[in-house]
This record gives structure tokens, sequence and C-alpha cells, in this order.
């Protein structure tokens, strides 16, 4: 499967990763909440940033 070796996500991607909208990913991404790449007008978001974000939200919702 593709999926288990990608490096990085294109927004299509993160969305079904995430379960959010399109325009959920680019709302998140334009405030800063996901970290990514741009390449000329592509947006790329790191499959490395993707698990660190998931994880601090995580241990942010354990310590609740």
């Amino acid at each position: 499967m593709a999926e288990d070796i990608a490096l990085i996500y294109t927004v299509r991607e993160a969305t079904k990763l995430l379960h959010l909208s399109r325009n959920g990913i680019y709302k998140a991404v334009s405030e800063g909440q996901i970290p990514h790449i741009r390449v000329g007008k592509r947006i790329l978001i790191p499959k490395i940033a993707l698990e660190q974000l998931l994880n601090e939200a995580c241990k942010k919702s354990e310590v609740k």
C-alpha cells in the first residue's frame, strides 16, 4: 500500500486520514494548526509532522 510508506500527504490524502473536509484542512493550514510545506501552489503535509500534531493533541486531552 502506498499510504503505508508515504512520507508526505496531499490535502486530499489528509482529508481522508483526518476525516475532515477539504475546507477544514485548508483552514487549519492557513491558521498554522497543521504543519505543511508549500511547493508552488501545492500544500504538502509531512507524515511526521502530522503524527507529532496528533500525539500532542492526545497528550493534552489525557491531562484534562
